[in-house]
């Protein structure tokens, strides 16, 4: 049987897989990625691509590429409830942070913008882009059947689908990113917290010209409350993944009572939401999945790493799911390559499921509460289960009633649209998840408490685990984000002061062999501080640090140029390396 030797071995070619497979060819490690399809994506699946996958698409070279293709930010603006598009409006909320009072906030936290892109053109671009770098051995058609692993590397049985043939792939490293039925994960063993098939739903993608009912009030989502629709309510939620042309109409069904067998039903669904009997509907694709709740307790085992739907299966209430496989893909690759460089120790794999497991749970139970809280909605409508269409209609005329019952429903209404901010503006979920542990060194400050809602709004802050805050730079040449600074790899920020950083980050340098480059923002030689955002942000004195890990999160900061402060450098970077004992950098 052939065996192929590889230093990684990478499982699925999906978001996560793909991402990992684009980062590992930066740092130039070899690896072999396998995929049981032939291709990517052929339908939408995921689409809404926030802020911090656009900047790591940024630092991969693939935010114009990405853009191009996407629906651009501004058609984003509404998600709409209405009886059918050529029926009533119901109501509107402005998401993705669109709106006046939030738009700001978006701009100020990242040199990115939101993006609307569905899997079936985002993963055509990672893959053409994992080809050009000629790094990875790309396999498709292939599959994972089992692995063993040992002190040494892992042993992966893969098997070519249409012939049969077998062979083994010999890793250093796995990554398990085979989706929600991963066998990497099954072999390994990992365990779950949480319940599975909580619901049924369908996708019914779809090419139709909506653009007389939706161009005027352009935005991703338009939810169908029509009444005595379905047993949970309405026909369905249109999804836009191409203005105004290419669409998926996603709905709930109870498996008791709907063939979905009948093409012709999944049609007339389409056209109730609709509407109008003149458009022309071409049916592309159909198909069916389930709500889940589930989260991986922890997301490795020795040599096998797991990330993606592996170990995070939700609702696609608020769109993070894609978000945040990508974001495991990050955290993961550079740690890899440290180790595989022998520049770090096992520990700082070990780091990769403490970080990442906790913001997997956060965002499982956001989804799900997320379709919890949507249910206030129908119940404002005056909706019930099982009700009828006749009673439906009759309950939504009262929703117009004037005097004080009509304008208590009206209240009603508004607040249980202004509830879906938690889904469609959760800016704080989105951006600012912290890590509490792992690999970062505490600089002896608390953890800065929220100024408002965290979970709506995000909190930029250089406290040692949190996300580098944005701000923009300019270098006599060109304008660039503190997130451009020394991509792939690790960065010091100092300022007017702190000319000291630079012989520390030598003496950091020669102690691992890791580059520690120093960049000094404010002074005269240095990057311009545009606006003076960094000054503001960057939490510490002038002539302070702010050390930054390869995935752009704060691994630790120093508030001065103390000599003291000054000689611990080395020794953190060793900790964080996983090198040297904690106590050796305090």
């Amino acid at each position: 049987m052939n065996t192929i030797t590889t230093p990684v071995l990478v499982a699925g070619a999906g978001p996560s897989g793909l991402a990992t497979s684009l980062l590992l060819s930066r740092y130039g490690i070899p690896h072999v990625i396998v995929e049981k399809y032939e291709g990517t994506a052929h339908t939408p699946r995921a689409h809404i691509i926030n802020q911090r996958t656009v900047e790591i698409m940024r630092d991969l070279g693939l935010e114009e590429k990405l853009l191009e293709v996407a629906t651009p930010w501004e058609l984003m603006r509404n998600n709409t409830w209405t009886t059918g598009l050529t029926g009533v409006e119901l109501a509107r909320l402005q998401t993705w942070g669109t709106s006046p009072d939030r738009h700001a906030d978006y701009v100020k936290a990242s040199p990115c913008p939101m993006a609307n892109c569905g899997q079936h053109l985002l993963e055509p671009i990672m893959l053409e882009a994992v080809r050009e770098r000629g790094v990875a051995d790309v396999q498709l058609g292939c599959e994972v059947q089992s692995l063993a692993q040992d002190a040494d590397g892992v042993t992966v049985r893969c098997v070519r689908r249409a012939s049969g043939e077998q062979f083994d792939v010999r890793a250093q490293y796995v990554v398990g990113a085979d989706g929600g039925r991963s066998v990497v994960a099954r072999e390994i063993g990992l365990e779950y917290d949480g319940e599975e098939g909580l619901n049924h739903a369908a996708t019914v993608h779809f090419r139709a010209d909506l653009s007389a009912f939706t161009s005027h009030r352009p935005g991703c989502l338009y939810w169908n409350a029509s009444p005595g629709t379905d047993y949970w309510v309405g026909a369905g939620t249109l999804i836009c993944h191409r203005p105004w042309y290419e669409w998926a109409l996603v709905f709930m069904y109870d498996p008791e009572t709907v063939d979905l067998e009948d093409a012709d039903a999944a049609l007339a669904r389409v056209r109730q939401i609709v509407g109008d009997p003149a458009v022309e509907i071409e049916i592309l694709n159909f198909s069916t999945w389930t709500i889940n709740h589930v989260v991986a307790k922890g997301y490795s085992v020795g040599r096998v790493f797991c990330m993606g739907d592996s170990v995070h299966r939700h609702p696609p209430a608020n769109g993070l799911g894609l978000n945040i496989s990508i974001a495991d893909a990050y955290n993961l690759a550079w740690k890899l390559k440290l180790v595989l460089a022998d520049s770090a120790s096992q520990a700082l794999l070990e780091t990769y499921s403490v970080e990442r497991q906790p913001v997997g749970r956060q965002v499982v139970d956001r989804a799900l509460q997320s379709v919890l809280d949507m249910a206030d909605i129908p119940a404002a409508l005056g909706f019930e289960p099982g009700q009828s269409a006749e009673d439906g209609w009759k309950a939504l005329e009262g929703l117009y009633a004037p005097g004080p019952e009509g304008e208590r429903r009206r209240r009603e209404l508004a607040a249980a649209v202004e509830k879906t901010n938690y889904q469609f503006n959760a800016h704080g979920v989105e951006l600012g998840y912290r890590y509490r542990e792992g690999a970062r060194v505490s600089d002896g400050t608390e953890e800065p408490r929220p100024d408002r809602d965290p979970e709506l709004y995000y909190q930029p802050t250089s406290w040692p685990g949190a996300h580098l805050p944005h701000a923009w730079l300019h270098d006599g040449r060109r304008q660039l984000s503190t997130y451009d600074l020394s991509a792939g790899g690790f960065a010091l920020l100092t300022g007017i002061g702190g000319e000291a950083w630079d012989e520390a980050g030598r003496r950091a340098t020669e102690a691992t062999s890791v580059e520690l480059p120093v960049f000094h923002i404010g002074t005269r030689d240095g990057l311009v501080d545009c606006y003076g955002d960094w000054r503001a942000l960057r939490g510490v004195e002038e002539s302070g640090c702010v050390l930054v890990r390869p995935d752009r999160h704060v691994a630790w900061r120093a508030q001065s140029a103390d000599p003291a402060l000054l000689e611990q450098l080395p020794a953190v970077l060793a900790q964080l390396l996983g090198t040297r004992t904690p106590a050796a950098a305090t």
